[in-house]
């Protein structure tokens, strides 16, 4: 049988005290045993790494000849033989084609055969001439008579000049049957094969072939008018000087190359801007003694722009970006970080140049951006950043004769 206690209400809630009391107690020992505030994000942070530096501006070029001749004979005729291999070097003077010299040679000894028939005509005006002299002076003939045998020795000494001049142009002509090289460098290809009929000595001569030259060669490129109004700025306030007077240093990379080791000099910069296009040509001059550089190739062109100055430089990706601003994360007293705005410029390697917002004292986060907060204490780091490395030797092509020229 089982019994069934039957408690009034204050009997309940004496029951529920202790209850009541033990949670509360629980309460209590949960509040004394919190969690220890997270521990500061760890960052990397280093100093601006100060450089001298040289801005290079960029641009796109191709390589022309120097010289570029279109070989072209000089005499018309049946070409006779050719004497060089297409597509190969050639050397001032060298043999190229020959003309049927024969019609040429008959017209020499034509010449030849007046000069000495003049010769003999003013031989004999000669005697006459001394004759009349002495029979004038025993008043055997006339003045008159006189006058006429010397116009004739003169006569005579004209026509031999004419026989003469006949000569060296026939002469010439025969020379001419012969084309040589005018320059040295590349010849290209036969453009009329022997046996065939040319024409030559005027402008609508048959052309045989064209010859370039390979050592030195141009680079033409083009800037806009910004780039020509900062060129010219700089050279008022000296800090860069006109490459229409100075021969500024110049370097070009083919295509195939990955760093600008082929150094050139300014040779030439338009006089006027293109109305068409608003840009203005500029010219550069680069030694060529390996002879890769072949007239037609695309090359990318870094012309000075300014420099040496000094700068400061951090690694890129320490660099983050609100819409146009640009900003870094600068560490102060208390290992506190701050956001600092700043402009920045080309890059150099793998590092930025900061143009301001920076001192050289300022420890600046390179790495751990994600974790930093404004206002927000970091467990800092320092560290260095690497020094610049920059190409060295070997330089390509190099012109020691970048030096100071006037125009």
């Amino acid at each position: 049988m089982v019994s069934v206690c039957r408690c009034g209400p204050r009997a309940a809630a004496a029951m529920r005290a202790p209850a009541l009391l033990a949670l509360v107690a629980l309460a209590a020992c949960g509040r004394g045993s919190a969690p220890p505030p997270p521990a500061p994000p760890a960052v990397t942070v280093a100093h601006p790494l100060a450089e001298s530096i040289t801005d290079w501006d960029d641009y796109t070029g191709r390589i022309e000849p120097v010289e570029s001749v279109e070989v072209r004979a000089r005499v018309s005729g049946y070409l006779q033989s050719v004497h060089f291999n297409e597509g190969g070097a050639v050397k001032e003077g060298d043999l190229l084609f020959v003309v049927d010299p024969r019609p040429y040679r008959a017209v020499m000894q034509a010449a030849a055969a007046e000069v000495t028939s003049a010769k003999v005509k003013l031989e004999l005006a000669g005697n006459e001439r001394d004759r009349a002299e002495r029979l004038f002076k025993s008043r055997a003939i006339s003045e008159e008579e006189f006058d006429a045998r010397t116009q004739e020795q003169r006569g005579a000494v004209a026509a031999l000049e004419a026989a003469q001049a006949s000569l060296r142009r026939a002469e010439l002509d025969v020379e001419f049957t012969e084309v040589r090289a005018p320059i040295g460098g590349r010849v290209g290809r036969v453009h009329v094969t022997r046996g065939n009929l040319i024409s030559g000595g005027s402008e609508g001569s048959t052309l045989l072939t064209t010859i370039v030259s390979l050592d030195p060669v141009y680079v033409y490129f083009t800037g806009d008018e910004r780039e020509y109004l900062k060129y010219s700025r700089l050279n008022l306030d000296g800090s860069r000087p006109s490459s229409r007077d100075f021969a500024n240093p110049v370097r070009i990379r083919l295509s195939d190359e990955k760093e600008f080791l082929r150094q050139g000099r300014m040779d030439f910069v338009a006089n006027t801007l293109d109305e068409a296009s608003g840009t203005i040509q500029g010219r550069a001059v680069f030694a060529n003694s390996d002879g890769l550089l072949t007239p037609g190739l695309f090359v990318d062109v870094q012309l000075l722009g300014r420099g040496p100055y000094d700068a400061l430089l951090i690694p890129d990706e320490a660099i983050g970006a609100d819409q146009s601003q640009a900003f870094v994360y600068v560490v102060g007293d208390g290992n506190v970080a701050a956001r600092r705005a700043v402009t920045v410029g080309r890059l150099e390697g793998n590092l930025r140049i900061v143009n301001t917002g920076l001192t050289a004292g300022d420890r600046v986060v390179i790495n751990g951006l994600p974790r930093v907060r404004p206002g927000a204490a970091v467990d800092a780091q320092l560290v260095e950043i690497p020094h610049l490395t920059r190409p060295s030797g070997g330089i390509a092509g190099a012109d020691p004769a970048a030096t100071p020229r006037a125009q």
